[in-house]
């Protein structure tokens, strides 16, 4: 039986999608309990920006580090596997693209407690001999993130905007490189990867492509009738401060997996337009 925390959001729901209710408990929001029916835990609740430090301090740490060890500290006493979804923005500045084993330098509230909550999870499962899995997730793209905003999946609102006719702004005027993989690829490569004996490992989720942002937008406007105008701005300070400009990782582990790319960049972008 899999257990899922955070299955309401954007990638949670496309993962649920993939199981019948009979192999599932879906926990709903506010819920930590661990069943001992689970013999998987599979945890997406997380914040998603490097942006709440303006708002409140606290809401990282309470999100990603309390709040986990709530669900985490339950599983000590029970045969399972935890599987908890990491992010790219924990490699933070080091070498491109980066590998599993690459020197973490994250920036940003949310960044260093998504590393912090990898550590926490790795030496907590270590003490308790608990196996875990760790999904460090590139760009997740697709159709249907209602909540996608200038903080959150900026790449689907900046294409909605587009949509509306309305301008958009680049920083740096598109030039830089993200790694995108589309939703349904993600979920698809973690289901698997938890189908198979791999465990205690981190593991990239991501087609290992460096593709530039304003090739994205180009081909977002190539599908759009009348698409609003683009126009360029210089990096704002605090994004600069709290995060990476570029980053593609690595994906030969995911590769060895198993794992074949079937939405293609073109494919992304018309599914986002859509």
């Amino acid at each position: 039986m899999i257990q899922v925390f955070g299955g309401s959001g954007f990638a949670g729901s496309y993962f649920i999608d993939q199981f019948s209710s009979e192999e599932l408990i879906v926990n709903s929001r506010n819920d930590y309990f661990v069943s001992n029916k689970a013999n998987e835990i599979v945890y997406f609740i997380s914040t998603v920006s490097n942006y709440n430090v303006k708002i409140n301090p606290y809401i990282d740490i309470d999100t990603n580090l309390s709040t986990l060890m709530k669900v985490l500290s339950q599983c000590k006493d029970l045969n399972l596997t935890f599987n908890f979804i990491s992010s790219w923005f924990v490699y933070g500045d080091t070498e491109m693209p980066a590998k599993e084993e690459s020197t973490c330098n994250p920036t940003g509230f949310y960044s260093i407690t998504k590393r912090c909550a990898e550590q926490l999870l790795i030496s907590y499962c270590k003490t308790f001999k608990i196996k875990y899995r760790i999904f460090r997730l590139a760009n997740i793209v697709g159709y249907g993130d209602k909540k996608a905003s200038p903080q959150k999946n900026a790449l689907q609102y900046m294409i909605n905007e587009l949509k509306s006719g309305r301008e958009i702004y680049l920083y740096e005027a598109g030039n830089i490189y993200r790694d995108y993989i589309h939703v349904k690829d993600a979920v698809s490569a973690i289901k698997q990867i938890m189908l198979s004996n791999k465990y205690n490992e981190i593991i990239n989720i991501s087609n290992g492509k460096a593709v530039l942002l304003k090739e994205i937008i180009d081909i977002a406007c190539s599908f759009i009738e009348k698409p609003g105008k683009v126009n360029s701005i210089k990096t704002p300070e605090f994004h600069a401060n709290v995060q990476v400009q570029s980053m593609w990782i690595d994906n030969s582990k995911l590769i060895s997996y198993g794992y074949k790319q079937q939405y293609s960049i073109e494919d992304m972008v018309r599914d986002m337009v859509r």
